[in-house]
């Protein structure tokens, strides 16, 4: 049974920093991608990271330069780290794991989402 379980998350002030992540179990893939999408009240959902083993990761444009995602392999674990953080990153963000696949381009759809996270509430203050 494959588990995706979030930490992290929290509230702070504008420009301040936080850090989520994301353990997964319960799969054997060697090829496989995991990120991040975010979801606040009365919005679309948004990708916001993706990362894999192939290919350097990517961002949605809105976090470009101020989130970084990474890997540890060897934990199964994949870590957002949010600096810079301001009001419109409000919103519950979401761990995500596709399997048997690299990120691709179809991953901010969500489409190519076997497995979610039970979310982790983000709230910057201004």
């Amino acid at each position: 049974q494959v588990e995706v379980v979030e930490s992290g998350g929290g509230s702070v002030q504008a420009g301040g920093s936080l850090r989520l992540s994301c353990v997964v179990s319960g799969h054997t893939h060697s090829r496989y991608c995991m990120g991040w999408f975010r979801q606040a009240p009365g919005k679309e959902r948004e990708g916001v990271a993706a990362i894999d083993i192939e290919d350097p990761p990517t961002y949605a444009d809105s976090v470009k330069g101020r989130f970084s995602i990474s890997l540890d392999g060897a934990k199964n674990t994949v870590y957002l780290q949010m600096n810079g953080l301001k009001s419109e990153d409000t919103s519950m963000y979401y761990c995500a794991l596709a399997l048997g696949m690299a990120c691709g381009s179809w991953f901010f759809s969500g489409r190519t989402v076997d497995y979610w996270g039970q979310g982790s509430q983000v709230t910057v203050s201004s």
